[in-house]
């Protein structure tokens, strides 16, 4: 495409349309089940601390010859903590459809600008969570009830081996055996072989006749979960994926304030260990579990691959009106 198309949107319009279907439906089927509707900023002081996920940031300036010269104010990669503040402050059940952003995500499936829908409900537990779940995108995408399999028997159907039980070596020896390779620096990282056999031949099995949602992760794996003590302690966390792409992300929430500062130094601390930006601590949400977070489950659902898997799109690209690269 010439420069002087590039104005256009990537989007077709009957893709646009499909897209404003979708979200009028989201919102219908919150407004049934008496969820209310709400927003939080885009920009805070706080931000989630994950291994995984990295932020971008702007500064907050007052005199326009300083710009330098201000706050650091975060662009959210997801509205989780701002929400868990309402439910500290007395929500019940609430939802919000937001912009998200992530830096070094950009691909088939990534726009670092994305829609997020994201709900929690007091009072339900995982399994509650999940059902809602899988109500929520048989509305969208007429998938009927979602199949459910727990982490441990999708690796022991599609890997071979018990995740939660079987050593660095015998994880090694599998990733081995199917050509799966990790960079030197994570050798020694038991839930990093995890992820790469998971990644490479749990999830593309997932979804393939419908929904699927792999729930009780390995307890390492938390992040703000609660995990539940069985004989193998499991993260109380759960996946929807359709056509092994990962719809939305669940947790039957974390509520105790010491355990959520144990967590993010130690996320706080893979982060330097992998040479990542050392994030500051959330204050607020910090106050909001110490006055009484109730017990909840939570669910963020990628909106834009909700439209590509309703349109048949390949690309994250073809459901935007102008992604990054035309933004």
């Amino acid at each position: 495409m010439s420069a002087s198309d590039d104005f256009r949107p990537a989007a077709t319009w009957e893709r646009l349309q499909t897209r404003a279907a979708l979200l009028r439906r989201v919102r219908e089927f919150f407004q049934k089940r008496d969820f209310l509707e709400v927003e939080t900023p885009l920009l805070s002081a706080d931000i989630v601390i994950d291994r995984h996920l990295e932020p971008l940031w702007t500064t907050l300036y007052d005199d326009p010859s300083r710009p330098d010269d201000g706050r650091r104010l975060w662009l959210q990669t997801s509205p989780e903590f701002a929400m868990k503040r309402l439910l500290a402050a007395g929500g019940r059940a609430l939802y919000q459809i937001t912009r998200a952003f992530r830096a070094a995500e950009n691909g088939p499936l990534h726009n670092p600008e994305f829609t997020l829908v994201e709900w929690y409900r007091v009072g339900d537990s995982m399994q509650q969570g999940m059902t809602l779940l899988s109500e929520l995108v048989d509305v969208l995408l007429q998938t009927g009830s979602a199949e459910r399999i727990s982490y441990a028997e999708a690796f022991e159907k599609f890997v071979g081996l018990d995740p939660h039980r079987s050593s660095l070596d015998q994880l090694k020896k599998s990733a081995t055996n199917h050509h799966i390779q990790l960079p030197a620096v994570l050798h020694a990282d038991r839930d990093a072989w995890l992820q790469r056999l998971l990644t490479e031949l749990v999830e593309p099995q997932l979804g393939q006749s419908g929904a699927t949602i792999l729930f009780d992760y390995p307890a390492t794996q938390a992040a703000l979960a609660r995990i539940r003590p069985d004989n193998v302690p499991v993260a109380e966390r759960f996946e929807l994926y359709i056509n092994g792409i990962e719809l939305a992300n669940g947790y039957h929430e974390l509520t105790d304030p010491r355990e959520l500062l144990e967590r993010e130094k130690g996320a706080q601390q893979q982060r330097i260990d992998e040479g990542k930006l050392s994030l500051p601590p959330n204050q607020r949400l910090l106050a909001a579990m110490q006055n009484g977070l109730p017990a909840c489950t939570g669910v963020a659902l990628g909106f834009d691959r909700v439209v590509m898997l309703a349109c048949g799109a390949r690309h994250i690209d073809e459901v935007l009106a102008f992604p990054i690269d035309r933004a």
